[in-house]
């Protein structure tokens, strides 16, 4: 059976996800969870949502799935501490260093790998089973056949439902490089949101829209049996920051789709369902790339925000009176909006055909509405909102669980209840049982008091009472004995096996032999190649992004080869020199090549360094997020520091994408070469320009600005870190040459 996952931002949403049929559900903390702006759950609220989720038998991951720096190691261990002792099912984690320490310290929980650890790779979900984490959520950007094989011995979690992400998720930088809003820290600001200009050159493209980064809500329903026949284990709905009616209809609808299929062997989707989705909450919906869709389909470039279900046209407007021709039924207290302009609100007074207030309006009916929303002319009217909707899902009552009584009454023996849910059986016993000296307790009043199950989450299915016939039983002492048996059997149902062990973790530091300090390049084609080799006596080591030049230059000790973020085409590398860019290559490479690992592994605290160079790793690139005061953290954790990386100068990758918006500028299906022919950006608002770099159908987003940290460099080598890049993008030879001899210098003064 295939696990169906709910979000839950709050405790309303949580009860939503569990009445309405969730497997699973996930939330996260006050901190260390990637949607930092959800109401989420204080420590109190997830020991109630924990004993309510175990109550119904539902499962309870908690996202601890930030990066996590240095100096709040120990505050995330002793997080989780409290929640492994409270029982939760599993942790949601992206970080490794994070993870490591986990393992160590609670060896039996369950870990599972969060899609923002760039899930995408055999190698990838090989070395998180070696962490034995039990389960990776995959990329976004796989497709089912890619999944399928996938053929490593861990659980895959797909998203089946929800808002997008339209980078690799854990490789975005955008918000956190503006904004200094990480999305890796759960502050994302959403650029991708944005409207945004394509240029070629310096040429101006028309498009049909300018948000050219936002794609539409994933809605996998009508594709969901090539699912449901994959390795997939469990299916994943977003929404942590969506309402509990989103929530619980969302779920309903999967649950109703997911049975149905169990039973039927065939997708059955009610097209009445699927106009209350487009209500709650759409985008306009895609299957995303499980499905190959291709790009277009994907995005909707006309509008980043909620586009609600088209209810009516508006026929005629003035300036007093709005006069519209229904579809579908309306509401006071309905949402709307109309698509001349985007405007839209909740509908306060609603007149029929005649000019008279009413609270509903049925479809195909004529309305009017106060035109206090600046429309002129004819055009779509849409639901955005369903109040009745939202009243149906408020209105749920929480599931009554049906359990069996036996009670057992005889003269002077105790009383004794005992309750029965599956294979849990509780019981108690009362007082002595006397012989009635007057009116006996007859045994439907037994039943009647002991089956008194109101405000419990009980219902009972059957009841046996085995009684002799002249007994006298109080009724407080029933009542008394019910009320006891029951909180036994809620204790019972909500708790899990209990803590094994935790094991101590010595924070102790590591002796590193101290290293000379080296300056080390990055280069981007043969030109800028051969201006280092010109002063290669300056630079330790060369790295570059095409194969073709690490072939031809590789004879050249210091030459090494930056491998792609995302791997497509897995190559194999014998005694080579390896820039790894994401963690599958760690695992592939490491025991037969001279590893680097690149900055976009997101390093930020020495647990992910300790598990990084315990695999052979030679050196290490930190976060691009990091502080001076967050690099000092990490560095005094050692004695003398291993071999760490920074970069010091660089255009930011922002952002790495399988969506390429130059799909909108070709016409027919055919294959694109446009981004091999001319140089495309992206200009913002502010008029910032971000270039366009097109590698193997992969779009990255650079930085429309250099980030320049020579300024830092001193402070850096007062800390003993050994490494510092220079990478270049579009340089001319004399500002390399300057740089290079400009960092140089600095680092010679201590050599």
């Amino acid at each position: 059976m295939h696990e169906l996952l709910s979000p839950a931002g709050d405790f309303a949403s949580l009860r939503q996800a569990v009445i309405n049929g969730c497997d699973a559900v996930y939330v996260g903390g006050i901190k260390f969870g990637a949607r930092k702006y959800a109401p989420n759950f204080t420590n109190e609220e997830l020991i109630k949502a924990i004993h309510y989720c175990h109550l119904y038998n539902v499962k309870i991951y908690v996202t601890v799935n930030t990066l996590i720096y240095d100096n709040e190691l120990t505050e995330a261990l002793k997080y989780i501490e409290f929640l492994y002792k409270n029982e939760v099912d599993a942790i949601i984690m992206q970080d490794i260093g994070l993870i490591k320490l986990v393992r160590e310290m609670f060896p039996d929980l369950e870990i599972h790998a969060s899609t923002q650890l760039h899930n995408h790779t055999k190698e990838g979900l090989e070395l998180l089973k070696d962490l034995q984490v039990k389960r990776a959520v995959l990329a976004r950007e796989l497709t089912i056949d890619e999944i399928n094989n996938l053929d490593v011995d861990i659980e895959k979690e797909v998203f089946i439902h929800g808002a997008l992400c339209i980078c690799y998720s854990g490789q975005c930088l955008f918000s956190s490089i503006l904004l200094n809003r990480s999305g890796n820290r759960g502050s994302c600001a959403g650029f991708c949101r944005l409207p945004y200009d394509l240029y070629k050159n310096n040429e101006l493209i028309k498009t049909t829209g300018k948000y050219l980064l936002s794609p539409k809500e994933l809605n996998t329903s009508s594709s969901l049996n090539k699912i449901l026949e994959s390795n997939i284990a469990s299916l994943k709905i977003e929404g942590r920051m969506k309402s509990p009616t989103y929530v619980g209809f969302v779920t309903r609808f999967y649950r109703r789709i997911i049975d149905n299929y169990y039973k039927y062997k065939k997708i059955i989707i009610d097209n009445e369902d699927i106009k209350k989705l487009m209500i709650l909450y759409n985008r306009d919906f895609t299957e995303g790339y499980l499905f190959h869709k291709n790009n277009n389909s994907l995005m909707n470039i006309q509008s980043p925000n909620h586009q609600g279900l088209e209810i009516g046209q508006v026929i005629e407007v003035d300036k007093k009176k709005i006069k519209i021709k229904l579809l579908e039924e309306l509401n006071q207290n309905d949402g709307i909006r109309f698509s001349e302009n985007n405007n839209g609100g909740i509908v306060n007074f609603l007149y029929n055909d005649k000019g008279l207030l009413v609270k509903t309006a049925p479809k195909n009916s004529i309305i009017y509405l106060d035109n206090k929303y600046g429309i002129t002319t004819k055009c779509k009217f849409l639901k955005t909102s369903d109040i009745k909707l939202t009243k149906e899902f408020e209105d749920l009552q929480d599931i009554k669980i049906p359990i069996n009584i036996k009670v057992i009454a005889k003269v002077n023996c105790p009383l004794e209840i005992e309750m029965i849910k599956d294979n849990i059986v509780v019981k108690k016993s009362s007082s002595i049982i006397e012989e009635a000296s007057n009116s006996p307790t007859l045994k439907e009043m037994i039943i009647k008091q002991t089956t008194k199950l109101g405000n419990t989450p009980f219902i009972c299915n059957n009841i046996k009472v085995i009684t002799d016939d002249n007994i006298f039983i109080p009724v407080k002492t029933l009542n008394e004995l019910r009320r006891e048996v029951t909180e036994l059997l809620i204790d019972k149902l909500s708790s899990r096996p209990k803590v094994r062990r935790i094991n101590s973790v010595l924070n102790k530091k590591l002796p590193f032999t101290k290293k000379n300090f080296s300056l080390n390049v990055l280069v981007v084609n043969e030109e800028q190649l051969k201006t280092i080799l010109k002063v290669k006596d300056k630079v330790n080591r060369i790295y570059v992004t095409e194969e073709t030049l690490y072939e031809k230059y590789k004879n050249l000790s210091n030459i090494y080869l930056k491998l792609p973020r995302v791997i497509k085409n897995k190559k194999n590398y014998q005694n080579s020199n390896l820039l790894v860019s994401e963690l599958g290559g760690i695992k592939r490479y490491n025991s037969t090549n001279n590893i680097i690992t690149d900055t976009y592994l997101n390093v930020a605290n020495h647990a992910m360094i300790d598990y990084l160079l315990e695999h052979d790793v030679k050196t290490v690139t930190l976060s691009l997020e990091l502080t001076n005061q967050d690099i000092k953290d990490i560095i005094d954790n050692y004695q003398t520091p291993p071999d760490l990386e920074i970069i010091l100068y660089t255009r930011v990758e922002l952002m790495i994408m399988k969506h390429c918006m130059l799909n909108h500028l070709v016409k027919e299906e055919k294959t694109c070469n446009l981004c091999k022919e001319n140089n495309y950006y992206l200009k913002d608002r502010n008029n910032a320009m971000y270039p366009l770099i097109h590698n193997n159908c992969l779009t990255t987003i650079l930085n429309s600005e250099t980030t320049n940290r020579l300024d830092s460099l001193k402070t850096y080598m007062n800390m003993n870190i050994s490494s510092y890049r220079l990478e270049f993008f579009n340089e001319d030879r004399e500002t390399i040459l300057k740089l290079v001899s400009e960092c140089y210098s600095v680092l010679q003064e201590t050599n």
